[in-house]
């Protein structure tokens, strides 16, 4: 492949992991979102395989969400919104979801992770832009045994989706009244959990299997995680800043218009 076409792909994933971090820190998300739809594109643009570029963009975008939710769990946590105590419930059912989701990978084909992010990020979107109190469960919290199988059903989804839970674990703090801006940096603990087991299952997942690159560890793309961190570090603290400054239907409009775009682009992609 020609050098100026290696640099202008460089270049667009610099730039969308500078976009990436800012969503990070803004809806409490680790930026899977942008960051699996870009690295799907650039992986068929470099000739590898569909079956491999899907779950390998899902991979790399976990590995990416690492360090940008770390940065944006911590931005959150020192403004006091992150609940420390939901996080703990949640912890081990997340665990399990990735897991799970995480060995369905290594043998599924790439039209179930397209069909899974269009979806859930088609529902998530309505919900935020619906807004009011009719999409309301309670003014509470559940009890820990169903805050468990949220856990687990937002694990396993994010593990098929290359995303950090942030958005599902949004919506679901969301529907038992919990305020905006803490559900979204609790939310952004949530990254934290699922993207670490998630970013080692994909490893596993991969490892061996025909067709990846030669930068390739398991479903993991080292030059995607070498060019997308950095920009998306630099950002992730201008996204917290800037989710502090909105207000709550500001930014729950703002969340959904950006859900809905991801499923539309999704959904041509199963139908191209």
């Amino acid at each position: 492949m020609e050098f100026d076409t290696l640099i202008m792909l460089a270049a667009g994933i610099v730039a969308a992991g500078a976009v990436v971090g800012f969503l990070a820190g803004l809806f409490g998300i680790g930026g899977g979102a942008i960051s699996v739809p870009v690295l799907f594109q650039t992986f068929l643009f470099l000739n590898i395989d569909e079956a491999v570029a899907m779950p390998m963009a899902v991979g790399t975008s976990l590995a990416v969400i690492i360090p940008t939710s770390l940065q944006s769990a911590r931005g959150h946590y020192l403004r006091g919104a992150l609940d420390m105590n939901v996080l703990k419930i949640w912890a081990i059912p997340l665990l399990i979801g990735v897991t799970t989701g995480s060995v369905i990978a290594r043998y599924a084909n790439p039209w179930v992770f397209q069909l899974v992010f269009a979806f859930v990020a088609t529902i998530l979107g309505i919900r935020l832009l619906a807004g009011g109190k009719n999409w309301r469960i309670s003014d509470h919290m559940p009890g820990p045994a169903v805050q468990r199988i949220y856990g687990t059903v937002i694990g396993f989804l994010s593990s098929l989706m290359g995303v950090g839970g942030g958005a599902m674990a949004t919506m679901a703090f969301t529907l038992h009244g919990v305020p905006i801006h803490n559900a979204v940096a609790t939310s952004a603990g949530m990254g934290v959990l699922i993207s670490i087991p998630g970013t080692i299952g994909y490893i596993l997942a991969g490892w061996g299997k025909p067709g990846l690159p030669p930068d390739a560890v398991g479903y993991i793309s080292l030059l995607g995680f070498v060019l997308l961190v950095p920009t998306s570090l630099l950002t992730a603290r201008l996204g917290v800043r800037a989710a502090h400054a909105l207000s709550r239907r500001a930014l729950e409009i703002s969340f959904g218009v950006f859900l809905l775009l991801v499923a539309v682009r999704f959904a041509y992609a199963l139908t191209a």
